[in-house]
């Protein structure tokens, strides 16, 4: 493995992960693969990592999977390098409990859209380039976005990017939800960090951690269950002493001093 292909600092209590394959527009190989999924597992396991941001190196976030790759998929799957194939799945980062921001920074294609679904909000440069691209591959919808981007955007919407594999800009991509918020290329990174630093300031580790895992489960279950288990996690975080921190720390007029998230 290349120990270069994934960049990993923590700045504060932000871990910023960064694809480095800039000459490639960080295009997806086992690299990429491994360290990505590495590193997220890394954050996760760090009780000072709160926040987890995403980005590319150079002017793309991830332009999809490297054309080199692709050209050697007979369909039988793994790795030809001698390496086992990597068993995680693609949605890997829906399931780290800390909220993952993707920061596009560019070119945004293919399995590279479907990382920035997987994470939890979207930030992106004015400008920045989006596409779903499978259908003009002659593939389908991959690795979860069938799932993901119908719950941003709604079916029809959907459809149409999916359908047409049409490239559409950071601008459009937020009217349509699925970004969050667009800023100038020179700001991306330090609006993302300094949202970052506000949920690694003022909100609590485990109230992300279980809010995550309703957002994502809930809306699969029946109502009366999902109320059920809200109702439960609610008692739960009631007897946490976050709870009484929340509120002291309200009342003094000062910031939360918030326990990391234990799982």
């Amino acid at each position: 493995m290349s120990e270069d292909a994934v960049l990993y600092e923590v700045r504060d209590r932000t871990a910023l992960i960064t694809l480095n394959r800039p000459e490639r527009l960080n295009a997806w190989n086992p690299d990429i693969h491994q360290g990505y999924f590495d590193s997220l597992d890394r954050a996760a396991a760090d009780p000072d990592v709160r926040v987890i941001v995403v980005t590319g190196a150079g002017r793309g976030f991830c332009a999809g999977a490297d054309m080199n790759v692709l050209q050697g998929i007979d369909g039988g799957g793994g790795n030809d390098d001698g390496r086992e194939a990597d068993t995680r799945a693609h949605t890997h980062a829906m399931t780290i409990p800390k909220p993952i921001i993707a920061a596009v920074n560019g070119a945004c294609a293919g399995l590279g859209f479907v990382h920035a679904l997987a994470c939890d909000l979207r930030f992106a440069a004015e400008g920045a380039k989006f596409t779903v691209a499978f259908s003009r591959r002659g593939l389908i919808a991959e690795h979860g976005c069938s799932w993901t981007l119908p719950r941003l955007v709604g079916q029809a919407v959907a459809l149409d990017l999916m359908l047409s594999g049409r490239v559409f800009l950071a601008e459009e991509a937020k009217e349509l939800g699925v970004v969050n918020q667009v800023f100038p290329p020179d700001q991306l990174l330090d609006q993302t960090f300094a949202y970052a630093e506000d949920l690694a300031t003022n909100v609590s580790p485990t109230s992300m951690a279980v809010m995550k895992h309703q957002i994502y489960h809930h809306p699969t279950m029946a109502v009366g269950d999902a109320l059920a288990e809200s109702n439960k996690f609610m008692r739960e975080s009631l007897r946490r002493p976050d709870f009484k921190e929340g509120v002291s720390s309200f009342v003094e007029k000062r910031p939360p001093e918030f326990a990391p998230y234990t799982d």
